[in-house]
């Protein structure tokens, strides 16, 4: 029986001696069978979290023209601000605005490669607009990224790994990113002459674990369960919605699950939804070798039968979101798979700093296209590109 609603774990539990074997547990069952979980008790007091809310929300209440001097087409690295309706996953348009941050990193060298460029400075909205903003996400980024690491390493301990078994893939000073999500509802929508629902399309997260903080008490936020059903994922007060990456899945030989996900528009009438997502960061550098062979005789082998035997359970199904950190593409590196990612989710940006790339990645969607029809005309079936909402 696959999962019918997302498990709710108590991080408090996992600093005490006594409960944290039965936390292990309660996150071993997440990795394998959900890929999504709501993390309550996270070490960030309320009113933080009250601070973050509220100057992410009052961001998109700035002027239209203070907006657009910090839009991510002004920087080569697809931080900043991004209008409504310009990102692309899953080959459809997504109806959100949004700012894009991460931690902060001085421009690459010159002869760096090319993916070197997502490391760099915040375009960060004016003081006079926003006086607070800056200080606050600096330090929940700086917070969460601590988190983040904690977390890993009990994800590493849930499936009988040493707590430090993945620590050489961040960096010493290593880039997370974040972002600040506004989705209209869909009568604001339609009143732009815009058609359908989709907020963020069927997708799943790059890297290793991303950390949601659904702003406000709207639905839409939905995952997806081994029989192809949508199960929603409503806020919580209190908790972060944890969800695992394709990275974290390479790494553990599938153990951990990556879980397709999507989030809907809301209703006519409900008003914007608001979400933070925060997104933990890997070394750029690692590379597609490294990720498909660390786990062989490191996971152990009881461990990944334990998956197998959940994927039997559910009659084998693998959902239809091709995997992005695979060999065989044409990335090699968690970086260049990333940047490649970007420039698919971002083409206005592509256009203005990599024209190039952006004409190989089209060139690659239509070889993918062309694929998929020949597949489909023959009765079988073949994985959609997958776009990373990162």
């Amino acid at each position: 029986m696959s999962f019918t609603s997302v498990p709710i774990l108590d991080l408090s539990l996992a600093k005490d001696p006594a409960t944290k074997p039965q936390f292990l547990k309660e996150l071993r069952y997440a990795l394998m069978e959900v890929g999504f979980l709501y993390l309550k008790n996270v070490g960030i007091s309320d009113e933080t979290f009250k601070k973050v809310i509220e100057q992410g929300i009052a961001f998109f209440d700035i002027p239209e023209e203070e907006k657009l001097k910090i839009e991510m087409k002004n920087a080569p690295s697809f931080l900043g601000y991004s209008r409504l309706s310009a990102e692309i996953t899953a080959g459809a348009i997504d109806h959100r605005e949004q700012i894009d941050l991460s931690t902060e990193h001085p421009p690459p060298p010159e002869g760096s490669p090319i993916y070197y460029n997502l490391l760099g400075p915040n375009q960060w909205p004016s003081p006079s607009v926003l006086p607070e903003f800056r200080e606050v996400f600096t330090d929940y980024m700086k917070r969460m990224g601590e988190i983040s690491i904690y977390f890993t390493s009990l994800i590493a301990e849930a499936i009988e790994l040493p707590a430090d078994a993945f620590n050489k893939y961040f960096d010493k000073d290593q880039q997370h990113k974040l972002k600040i999500v506004k989705y209209p509802d869909v009568g604001t929508l339609e009143g732009q002459g815009k058609e359908g629902n989709q907020g963020v399309g069927p997708h799943k997260d790059s890297m290793l674990s991303s950390y949601l903080l659904q702003a406000t008490p709207h639905r839409g936020l939905q995952v997806q369960n081994m029989r192809g059903e949508w199960i929603d994922c409503p806020p919580i007060p209190g908790t972060l919605v944890v969800a695992i990456g394709q990275g974290l899945e390479a790494l553990t030989q599938g153990v951990c699950v990556s879980t397709t996900h999507r989030v809907l528009s809301p209703p006519a009438g409900e008003g914007a939804r608001f979400s933070i997502p925060f997104f933990q960061g890997v070394r750029l550098d690692a590379d597609f070798d490294e990720l498909e062979t660390v786990g062989v005789g490191k996971v152990p082998e009881h461990v990944r039968e334990e998956r197998r035997r959940v994927v039997e359970r559910n009659g084998g199904r693998i959902d239809d979101v091709e995997f992005t950190f695979r060999k065989g593409g044409v990335a090699t590196t968690i970086g260049e798979a990333t940047f490649r990612n970007r420039v698919k989710s971002h083409p206005d940006v592509a256009e203005r700093w990599y024209p190039e790339v952006l004409r190989s990645v089209r060139e690659e969607q239509a070889r993918l296209a062309a694929r998929k029809n020949q597949e489909e005309g023959k009765g079988l079936g073949v994985g959609r590109t997958e776009v990373a909402a990162y």
